[in-house]
């Protein structure tokens, strides 16, 4: 992982490293996702109903879990979101998601529906998602070209490539 990325960034991704792991060690496709709320800046409390705290926490945590589930459609990102609960729109806004893989069409827009407005990304070498979609609807994008996440994923759809073209709703070649 790059030295460049902050503390912040680096608790958002390990959370998603671990959880792509999880799903692979489960059978599953192994992406993982965390979205981390960054705080509520200069104040040091928070109202009552905001509930989750000052200081920048992860507020969702999941791992893609189609085979597992047998759902179509709970990638990491949706399963990050779903674990994030129901938040209010500035929790979103004052957010990033981080991803072990660049995101599909969904999950691209579920993140421009909440307007989560920064994701970091594991890697786009295996699959390239929707980057300039986001990037054209003003999203921050940072990729960190991570080699576990490269490892990890591309093992998958060597092993597994029926269930990588599914996966990504394509047919397998």
């Amino acid at each position: 992982m790059s030295s460049l990325i902050n503390d912040v960034d680096r608790l958002g991704f390990e959370s998603a490293i671990a959880h792509a792991q999880q799903s692979y060690d489960e059978g599953g496709v192994p992406i993982g996702a965390a979205l981390v709320w960054h705080g509520s800046g200069s104040s040091a409390s928070t109202t009552s109903d905001e509930g989750i705290g000052a200081c920048p926490r992860v507020i969702g945590q999941g791992h893609n879990l189609r085979i597992q589930k047998g759902s179509a459609i709970l990638h990491a990102e949706i399963s990050a979101l779903d674990d994030a609960g129901r938040q209010k729109p500035d929790i979103y806004r004052n957010a990033t998601i981080y991803t072990t893989l660049s995101p599909c069409s969904m999950c691209t827009g579920a993140i421009l529906l909440y307007k989560i407005p920064r994701i970091v990304i594991g890697e786009n070498v295996n699959f390239k998602g929707e980057m300039e979609l986001l990037r054209s609807r003003g999203v921050e994008i940072v990729v960190l070209d991570d080699e576990r996440c490269k490892e990890l994923m591309g093992k998958f759809i060597r092993e597994k490539p029926e269930e990588w073209y599914e996966d990504i709703g394509e047919k397998h070649p």
